[in-house]
């Protein structure tokens, strides 16, 4: 099972830009169902749901449209502290969710992209994961 987490966008949609990101495994956003959720609690449900069938998870940051701000091409600093004045979560939270949720349960976690353009939360989540 793939999960895709993305406030508005599907899939297919990432086929145009991804492939710069992680190049011949590109047309998984192509091939096959996706379960598709567009908030953190939705995300959340799906994993304490599916944990044990999800083979990939492909993130977007924004989740809301306040979470849009110019701050997020700035700096990692700026854009933080535009989303302490924001009450949805994020892809970032919904990320450590997830981390946290399978080392509770101490299984492997499921291949990860990030496909979110916003390149302050692309690299959040990333790094998250290192």
């Amino acid at each position: 099972m793939k999960i895709f987490l993305d406030d508005i966008r599907d899939p297919k949609e990432c086929l145009g830009y991804m492939h710069r990101r992680i190049g011949e495994l590109n047309p998984i956003y192509a091939q096959g169902e996706w379960y598709i959720v567009r908030t953190y609690d939705e995300f959340v449900s799906a994993i304490n749901k599916y944990h044990n069938h999800i083979t990939h998870v492909s993130f977007d940051h924004d989740l809301a449209d306040n979470h849009y701000h110019e701050s997020m091409y700035e700096s990692q600093e700026s854009y933080d502290n535009h989303l302490k004045s924001v009450k949805e979560k994020t892809g970032f939270d919904c990320a450590k969710a997830l981390k946290e949720f399978y080392k509770v349960k101490e299984i492997e976690l499921p291949t990860m992209f990030v496909h979110s353009m916003n390149p302050v939360g692309m690299q959040k989540i990333i790094d998250l994961f290192k």
